[in-house]
Formats: structure tokens, C-alpha cells, sequence
């Protein structure tokens, strides 16, 4: 008998309430992810315990909210008990904005951690675009540091489409952020072995769809008719120390499913929480 497959979902919500009222509960109870990282929640945790979103579709809900309301927010929905719960990495500027849970499934023979996390958009103008840099020089020590502890994958929202493969239209959007060449350099370091010493991440949709483009999007600007032309960027990843991105079998990205602008990624790994 073949072993069930662990089925992890990245969705950016853009609005709990918003994606519920779109039918989001209904898909999960469906396709039962046995886990589902979620950003922009954009809610409080009184919303989330007036409207009883605490609990989606069996899967229990830990959270890590902004303090600013209807704004960023990430969560983690899951069958299984963390052995621990982390909530921020910086415990400062971005820790107020809900960018980052990690939530540890350790046992003695292991240290595992899925983490959700909301890296900041920059195109809202210079401001945010300086913030999102001090977040990606801050967030690569932060995640060097804890490979060299245990093994996780990280799925969120990175607002960086890495190559060229991974948007329509990569031409026109060389000076835009989500493609910037400081962005891109970015991933490059992470996902190479640049540093001496440093075991690279594994971006895992790319491992196993290396060469994937108008199929790969996962997130489409509301503007104009770019959903239904399919004018989109891939920003939506799991990526993941090299034990666990090994462990990947299966990928997809649902983009009939409009919760959001953003469509649900799901990876399957060989691997039992």
C-alpha cells in the first residue's frame, strides 16, 4: 500500500473573512491539505474568534497578527500538535507587522519546523521598499542560523519573482519591485552556494517544475484583464532545507480557485508529521 503523501498549502489570503466569503472552507474540507500556511490575514484576533476561524476544516489555527488593523497577519492551520510555537523572528519592526510564525514539530529522532511568513511588498514607494530590504538583510542571517539547527520548509508570500521564467511580462518589469535586480540577488544567494559554509535552500516548486512559465503564476494584479490573459508573477514558494525538499513528490498550483489574487500552492512530501 502506498504511503499517503503530506499535502502542505501556501495561500495569501488577502483577507480571512474575504477568502471564507469566497468559498475557502468548502475547497479545504475538499482537498485537505494536512497543513496550510496563510498571509494577510489581515484581522484581529477578536474577528478571528467572532467569526470561529480558529478551527478551518479540522485543521487548528495559530497566528501571528499585525498590530495595525486589517493589515499583513500570517497563520499556520494544521492537524498535528507543535512541539512549540514561535512567533516573530526580529522582535522589532516587522514582528509588529505579523510576518512570521514557525511552528516546531520536534520529536527525539528529529527538529522539524513549518514556518509561514509575509515578506514586505515594495511597491507602495521607496518607503516600504527600504523596509523591505533591512527585512531581506535581517531574514537571511535569521534563516541561515536556524538551518544550522533543524530542517523546515518556509511557505509564504515572497513578493520576489526570482527569474525571468517566473512572470509574463519580466521585460518591462525590470525597475519594479517583486523583480528588482538587489530582489532577485537576493533569492539567487539563498537558493546557491555562494557563502562558504552555507548549505543553500531549496526553492521546491522549481525542483520539481525547473522550466515552468506561463503555468508556474501564482499571483495575478487585479488590474485590467491580467487574471483571465493569465499576466502573472510566481511570488507564492515553499522552500526548504535539502532533506526535506528531497522529500517532495508532487506539486500544484490551484488557479481556478479565486480566494484571492493569489492562487493556493500545494506541495506533497514523503515525510509524516
Amino acid at each position: 500500500m502506498q504511503k499517503a503523501l503530506f499535502h502542505l498549502t501556501s495561500l495569501n489570503l488577502n483577507g480571512i473573512r474575504s477568502a471564507i466569503n469566497k468559498g475557502l472552507e468548502g475547497w479545504l474540507e475538499e482537498a485537505r491539505p494536512d497543513c496550510m500556511c496563510v498571509q494577510e490575514v489581515k484581522a484581529q484576533q477578536a474577528d478571528i474568534d467572532k467569526a470561529g476561524l480558529g478551527e478551518l476544516a479540522g485543521m487548528q489555527g495559530h497566528f501571528q497578527l499585525a498590530q495595525k488593523k486589517g493589515y499583513s497577519g500570517v497563520g499556520i492551520y494544521t492537524r498535528h500538535t507543535p512541539s512549540e510555537v514561535i512567533l516573530g523572528w526580529d522582535r522589532s519592526e516587522f514582528d509588529s507587522e505579523g510576518r512570521y510564525i514557525e511552528l516546531r514539530f520536534d520529536t527525539p529522532a528529529r527538529k522539524l519546523s513549518i514556518i509561514s511568513a509575509y515578506f514586505p511588498s515594495g511597491s507602495s514607494g521607496e518607503e516600504r521598499q527600504l523596509a523591505k530590504y533591512r527585512f531581506l538583510d535581517g531574514f537571511f542571517p535569521w534563516l541561515h542560523a536556524l538551518q544550522q539547527e533543524r530542517d523546515f520548509i518556509l511557505c509564504g508570500d515572497i513578493n520576489i519573482a526570482h527569474q525571468q521564467i517566473d512572470l509574463k511580462n519580466w521585460r518591462s518589469n525590470q525597475k519594479n519591485s517583486g523583480f528588482l535586480p538587489e530582489e532577485r540577488a537576493w533569492m539567487t544567494r539563498l537558493l546557491s552556494d555562494q557563502d562558504n559554509g552555507r548549505t543553500p535552500l531549496v526553492d521546491v516548486y522549481r525542483l520539481l517544475q525547473p522550466e515552468t512559465t506561463d503555468a508556474c503564476y501564482t499571483w495575478w494584479s487585479n488590474r485590467g484583464q491580467a487574471y483571465a490573459k493569465n499576466v502573472g508573477w510566481r511570488l507564492d514558494y515553499h522552500l526548504a532545507t535539502p532533506a526535506l525538499a528531497a522529500l517532495a513528490r508532487t506539486e500544484h498550483i490551484y488557479k481556478a480557485q479565486k480566494f484571492s489574487d493569489h492562487a493556493p500552492l500545494t506541495v506533497g512530501y514523503d515525510f509524516s508529521l
